[in-house]
This record gives structure tokens, sequence and C-alpha cells, in this order.
């Protein structure tokens, strides 16, 4: 990378909060509903993609052409009704916010999330107020692992990818910044393994957002560098 980092473009779930289990025990109860008996790790590996990318993982074309509205629906209304107020922010994310702030990076938010929990997650990381752009599922047609949420967030900072690298948990985002040409760092706060992250594309992996900020200095003097 020819200069210094300039911008951070967060994933959110799983990274800034703790809310991997739940999305997947969501994802799980909505299938079951529709007939779609799968498995907690099943569907947990699969958490990191938006619903479009989800779905069709566990449910045949065919069916899927039919219900692919109703069954995100569903599975969006009842995460709000039984899962949100269980998601809770990580320690460390608003002062590693605040320290990227002082030294003039800039922030985005890069979520699979539709926008109504997006606003939410921001409110139980503590970091509402704090980030100069974000995108969620509601700006693009396509989710992770597809790079089109970090390429929106990429343009709203008003920087080439040069000049920003991805923070992620899951082997979907890193797909999705590789693709997008973008340097990614890799959170184990999600629950993937460490492996698993660096092979799908992690340039470094750290532990949480409070190991990051200890690292920091790593990140914004611009040894990060896009795999592949």
């Amino acid at each position: 990378m020819a200069e210094a980092i300039r911008g951070v473009i967060f994933d959110v779930d799983g990274t800034l909060i703790d809310s991997v289990d739940l999305h997947a025990e969501a994802w799980q109860e909505a299938l079951a509903h529709f007939g779609y008996e799968v498995g907690f790790n099943e569907v947990r590996a699969q958490i990191g993609k938006g619903g479009d990318q989800l779905m069709p993982v566990f449910v045949p074309r065919a069916d899927l052409e039919r219900i692919e509205k109703d069954m995100d629906s569903f599975r969006h209304d009842l995460f709000a009704r039984k899962y949100l107020d269980r998601v809770r922010g990580f320690p460390g994310v608003r002062p590693l916010f605040e320290r990227l702030r002082r030294d003039g990076i800039r922030i985005a938010l890069a979520s699979s999330a539709k926008g109504d929990e997006l606003e939410h997650y921001k409110r139980v990381a503590d970091i509402t107020g704090l980030a100069d752009a974000e995108t969620s599922s509601d700006d693009t047609d396509r989710s992770k692992p597809h790079p089109d949420i970090f390429l929106a967030a990429l343009e709203q900072l008003g920087l080439g990818p040069d000049q920003a690298v991805v923070v992620g948990d899951t082997p979907w985002d890193a797909k999705a910044a590789t693709k997008a040409g973008l340097p990614i760092i890799g959170v184990l706060c999600g629950g993937f393994p460490e492996e698993e992250l660096r092979q799908a594309g992690c340039a470094e992996v750290y532990g949480d957002p409070e190991d990051l900020l200890r690292n920091l200095d790593r990140l914004i003097d611009g040894r990060i560098r896009a795999q592949g």
C-alpha cells in the first residue's frame, strides 16, 4: 500500500456487536417455520451473508422464488421481536472509534443488516454519531460475499481502495473485501476460526476491538495490504 490508511470500513455483526449466535438462531427458526430443518452450526457458518445470499444455501431455487420475500420478512420481524434486545456491544468499540477520529481516520459502517437494525446496533455499541458513512443491505442489490456494500461505503468516504481497510469477523467479509480490492483485518470475536479468516483473505487477525485498538499503529501506518 502506497500511503497511510485514511479510512476504516467496519462490518458490524460479530465485529462491533455480539450478535452472530442470535442471528443464527433466528434464521434457524425462520427456516423451520417454512419447513426447512437445518442444524444450528450449518446456519451459523453462513452468518455474515445477507438474507439474499443465505437463503439459497438452504432453500431450493424453485421454492425460493415463491417464499423468499415472506421468509426474509418473517426473519426480520422475528429477530426484532425476540432477539434484538439481547444484542450487546463488544468492549472497546467506542474507544477504538474515538482513537481513529482523533487520528483523522474516516469511519464507515458496512453491514448486511437492514437499516433499522443498524440504528439499534449503533446504540448498543455506543457509537451513534461517530461514523462518517454507513451502508446496509437496504443500499445495495447484493449482500456479502459480493463486494457491493464495501464499495458503496468506500464511495461514501470518497476514498480509493488503496486508502482504506476493512475490519470484519467472517470469511464472507474477507471475500467481499478482496473482491473490492480492499485489504481486510479479521477479528475473532464473531467466533470464526483464525485459519478460516486468513484463508479467505484477512491480512491480519486480532481478538476483538480492544485488541485491535492496542495494535492500531500497524493499521494506520499503511502496512496492511490486500491479499490476492
